[in-house]
């Protein structure tokens, strides 16, 4: 019975009715009623009365009460959920009934209905959903006239039953987020499909600033003909909402929505591991829509159990937090134990964006950013778990400026009290500026503070166009931090992208001129190059980044106001005292894809042994005014010296792109190798194998 009430509820949402303007008169233009040879001479403001008056008298006529149900004096009421398509002929899509005979004879009743004339939309014929209820047993249409008439006579004027639900309209689904200002989920293998469009010489758009949304990139590459050309051609209801379409969809008059069921179901093997497997078992459900053209929003929550290859649980319990949990699964957050040996990692994601404006979007939202064009980010990462936010996105002339307000947390437990974990906060202002038709200049400015005082969010920041740093020195005298940015792209041509960033933590003039390599100069850079289209292969993008950050580089003398959130970095997923290159190629051909990375980079971590307890640069949750091994001659690499060499391998199909649904199969080779073995750093090689089926509408960082 419950099934049936789900269904029930499944047909009101999904089925067509007929809308009527305010003063009472059919949408004539717009929409007309499918037409029964009968009725051709009705009038247009008439069609729908008569329409459902024939097919009522239609199936008093040939519906046959099956004899069982006849001696028993069977009562019930008979739901038909059906469509008359383009051609107009009769489909039945689901029947809502008490007796099983009873489903069987209303889809051989609706079989047998005579061809009409569709119903149509602007004048074109289309395809429309409908439903309607008869009763056991039988009335003809003229009885239920009658009845009708008797019932209105008795009821008082202002009694009448209202009919407002039976006249929603409901329009063919046709993709309306690909033009609307909802974020696009990123993933990096999914915006490497669009990237090289979005990269063209001349374009004035700005791309490092990610999320994008829908009406973003389909300026520049449309969204929906690629979806519409990758669709199977398939008319089942199941094989359509598992290879092309979401699996509930509706769009009426200035609204859309949709429902789906989120996976990723990964099963692997780890070498070197005391588990026989690894795993993925997540389960969501993502709600989005829309309200008019300026109103949009999503929603995803998550449902997760996992076991990874030992390195990554290793680190996982390496950040747990306060208060017992055992882990924090890197990108997703706290972790529950489950079972012996695996996690339980529930998670949830939102955003609702209003435009009201060509040049203004506002966004809050419950999720990850990004700043940058390469696969790296030194300035804001998609590496940490979720936060509240708020940003504001202004889009003019050459310029786009984005300003994001962030609620972070640190979970250490020296700043836990009472159980409830430390709050801190974040406001950074990115502005890009298209300098020509190649050339391209950000200006990234960052402050975190803590609500030390009482301070809570300061309002001195909320402004988006004020210079951070000065207003951090006039507010506090320690318990903030600021950071400088500036990111560069050059378009050598619509082939060659060059892009870099370069970060400003901390630096002291008179230690640079000295030249003696200062631990004060606290400073990151990037480079990177995309070949998009590479070598004349349509669709193959190939990339190449340098990472470098010294060490103590988002640190701060107060942990608290450190580059972090929930012992993960905001910045690069490494912390500081590092150097790194990633080589990348990614293919993609109608629905198969590939993807191949490889990471060699040098890390200078910590020993941690009763005799070396230095701080060397690292590890971003230390004081860097206690511990330091030296004032000048730092170096990247400095401590624990450790080489990482990490190459990941992925393919796959692409099952369903309306929900980016995956089946792929990944091998991920780590070969982790310090200059001396401790208790949290030893010599370590892995191979990770791994097939599964997944949502890709986030990035997995597996590469620590």
């Amino acid at each position: 019975m419950r099934n049936s009430f789900l269904a029930l509820f499944i047909i009101g949402v999904c089925s067509f009715a007929y809308a009527q303007n305010s003063d009472g008169s059919a949408n004539q233009e717009a929409e007309r009623f499918p037409v029964f040879p009968k009725c051709q001479s009705v009038a247009t403001t008439e069609l729908q009365d008569c329409f459902y008056n024939e097919v009522q008298e239609f199936v008093f006529q040939n519906f046959v009460v099956p004899e069982h149900l006849l001696k028993n004096n069977f009562k019930t009421v008979v739901k038909v959920l059906f469509e008359v398509d383009s051609k107009g002929q009769f489909k039945v899509i689901y029947v809502n009934a008490l007796d099983e005979d009873l489903v069987l004879e209303s889809k051989r009743v609706f079989a047998k209905f005579p061809k009409i004339n569709p119903s149509t939309y602007n004048g074109k014929a289309v395809y429309s959903k409908y439903n309607i209820s008869f009763s056991i047993p039988l009335k003809s249409s003229e009885t239920i006239a009658a009845e009708a008439l008797v019932k209105a006579s008795i009821i008082p004027t202002n009694e009448k039953p209202l009919t407002e639900l039976d006249s929603i309209v409901y329009h063919k689904y046709t993709n309306p987020e690909f033009e609307s200002h909802l974020n696009i989920p990123f993933s990096h293998s999914y915006y490497a499909q669009f990237d090289g469009s979005m990269n063209q010489v001349g374009s004035n758009n700005h791309t490092a600033s990610k999320p994008y949304t829908y009406q973003e990139v389909s300026k520049y590459y449309n969204l929906k003909a690629v979806n519409e050309k990758l669709k199977k051609q398939t008319a089942g209801w199941w094989s359509r909402k598992l290879f092309n379409e979401n699996m509930v969809q509706i769009q009426g008059e200035g609204y859309w929505f949709t429902l789906n069921p989120i996976f990723d179901l990964q099963l692997g093997k780890a070498t070197n591991s005391d588990a026989s497997y690894t795993y993925v078992n997540t389960r969501a459900l993502n709600f989005k829509g829309g309200l008019g053209k300026q109103l949009n929003f999503t929603t995803t929550v998550f449902e997760s159990q996992g076991r990874f290859a030992d390195y990554y649980n290793n680190y996982a319990k390496s950040i747990a937090p306060a208060g017992g949990n055992p882990a924090i699964i890197p990108g997703m957050g706290i972790a529950k134990g489950f079972k012996t040996d695996s996690f339980d990692f529930p998670l949830a994601e939102a955003n609702i964006t209003y435009a009201p404006s060509k040049s203004i979007d506002l966004q809050l939202g419950y999720g990850r950013n990004f700043i940058g064009d390469g696969y790296r980010s030194l300035l804001e990462s998609d590496g940490a778990s979720p936060y509240p936010y708020f940003k504001i996105n202004t889009n003019f002339w050459k310029i786009k400026y984005t300003n994001t307000y962030m609620w972070l947390k640190d979970v250490r437990p020296e700043v836990t009290l009472e159980r409830t974990y430390a709050t801190k906060f974040m406001a950074n202002h990115y502005l890009s500026w298209n300098v020509s038709n190649k050339l391209n200049l950000g200006f990234f400015e960052s402050v975190i503070w803590t609500n030390t005082n009482d301070r809570g969010f300061d309002a001195s920041f909320v402004n988006p166009i004020i210079f951070y740093r000065s207003v951090e020195f006039a507010s506090s005298s320690r318990t903030g931090n600021a950071l400088l940015s500036l990111t560069y792209k050059y378009k050598w041509s619509n082939q060659i992208n060059l892009y870099g960033q370069f970060l400003l933590d901390e630096f002291s003039i008179g230690d640079i001129k000295k030249g003696d390599n200062s631990w004060k100069n606290k400073y990151g850079y990037q480079l990177g190059v995309k070949y998009y289209n590479a070598f004349h292969v349509d669709n193959l993008l190939l990339q190449l980044e340098y990472n470098h950050v010294r060490p103590y580089v988002y640190s701060h003398s107060d942990p608290l106001t450190n580059y972090g959130h929930n012992n993960q970095s905001i910045g690069h997923q490494w912390g500081g005292n590092f150097k790194e290159f990633v080589a990348i190629g990614r293919y993609h051909q109608g629905r198969y894809y590939a993807d191949a990375k490889m990471t060699i980079g040098t890390r200078g971590l910590d020993f941690d042994t009763s005799t070396n307890a230095f701080n060397y640069g690292g590890n971003i949750y230390k004081d860097y005014d206690l511990n330091r091994p030296f004032n000048s001659g730092v170096k990247v690499g400095q401590g624990n010296k450790t080489a990482v060499f990490i190459a990941d391998i992925q393919g796959g199909y692409l099952v369903n792109p309306s929900t980016n649904l995956k089946v792929f199969g990944s091998y991920i080779y780590r070969s982790f190798d310090p200059s001396q073995n401790t208790a949290t750093a030893f010599n370590q090689s892995t191979n990770w194998f791994t097939i599964g089926l997944r949502s890709d509408v986030f990035n997995w960082y597996f590469d620590y």
